[in-house]
């Protein structure tokens, strides 16, 4: 099963830094984050780009079993 990893402002809305999660796609993955954490994390989401395996991808995307899903907030700074 893909691991996500949570990072900033979706680890604070997630209250972890990972999940090993169940999904064949990114946009599964996003529903089973949604169903375990809230709509919290699901706000979080909405902002979030997401690197499957360090490529950036979309719900559409395919995640396979031992891929490594990153949800990164946008950052603010320079």
């Amino acid at each position: 099963m893909p691991t996500v990893r949570y990072f900033a402002a979706a680890a604070e809305a997630a209250g972890r830094e990972s999940d090993v999660l169940t999904g064949v796609t990114v946009g599964e993955l996003r529903s089973a984050m949604v169903a375990l954490h809230g709509a919290g994390l699901e706000r979080v989401l909405s902002r979030c780009s997401v690197l499957v395996s360090g490529l950036r991808g979309d719900d559409r995307t395919g995640v396979a079993p031992d891929d490594v899903v990153d949800v990164l907030p946008p950052f603010a700074g320079g």
